[in-house]
């Protein structure tokens, strides 16, 4: 689940209760979806590695 926070959005993993991943200025919405839905790793880990880039 995406959490606003100062500064950006935030993923908050409700099993480990605690944040996830990095702090975000855009709500990365591929993102989430794909983690509310089916979770594949290695779609998970493209788009991490693709908005990352975007950041920098």
């Amino acid at each position: 689940m995406a959490r606003g926070v100062p500064g950006g959005y935030r993923i908050w993993d409700n099993r480990a209760r605690r944040w996830w991943g990095e702090l975000y200025e855009l709500c990365p919405d591929d993102l989430l979806t794909e983690l509310n839905g089916d979770a594949d790793y290695e779609k998970i880990t493209a788009l991490l590695k693709r908005h990352r880039a975007l950041k920098r």
